[in-house]
């Protein structure tokens, strides 16, 4: 089964093409939702309950659009809802110094996510910063998304991706002990 193949069978109502979609993106759902959320349990509800609104909502997916992006930013906009249902206020943690540098110039965050040290103080300063903030984040360095798409994806314009993406590369670097002097 292919994830063609798996869309028509939850078109026709069979859960078959459901388990497919799970076995094949339910850990990327999980990494992309707890980058956001921080929480495991706010994680796993997430997941699972975007997976069952796919299934009651099949019959509406364009079968000419690739499925993954779709998906991927369903788990993002639940995430996000989810964090302001619950009026998540984000806990501070202790914080080491760390290098965002490097991890923003890798070729993607899950091979610096990898590295242990380093990703506890990674993920402990995504967790300070705001909702948005940290999507725009796991949006450009996890998913790998362009400002368009993001924008797009998101329904705001490129230049208020910009200045999130801005803020929140500021913030985590100040976070992490990385500012910048500046030298007038």
């Amino acid at each position: 089964m292919d994830e063609l193949q798996a869309i028509r069978s939850l078109k026709r109502g069979d859960i078959g093409g459901l388990e497919y979609l799970v076995s094949r993106y339910q850990v990327r759902a999980a990494r992309v939702s707890f980058l956001i959320t921080h929480d495991d349990q706010l994680t796993e509800d997430v997941v699972q309950e975007t997976f069952v609104r796919l299934y009651r909502r099949a019959h509406q997916f364009d079968e000419s659009r690739p499925f993954e992006p779709y998906f991927i930013q369903s788990v993002v906009n639940a995430s996000l809802n989810a964090i302001e249902k619950e009026n998540r206020q984000i806990p501070f943690s202790a914080i080491d110094d760390g290098e965002l540098e490097d991890l923003l110039a890798q070729a993607s965050v899950e091979e610096g996510v990898m590295d242990g040290q380093r990703n506890e103080e990674i993920l402990a300063a995504l967790h300070r910063l705001s909702p948005r903030q940290r999507a725009v984040i796991v949006q450009r360095y996890y998913l790998e998304m362009g400002e368009q798409e993001m924008a797009h994806n998101m329904k705001i314009s490129a230049g208020t991706v910009k200045w999130l993406l801005n803020a929140a590369r500021a913030r985590l670097r100040g976070l992490l002990g990385l500012e910048r002097s500046s030298s007038k």
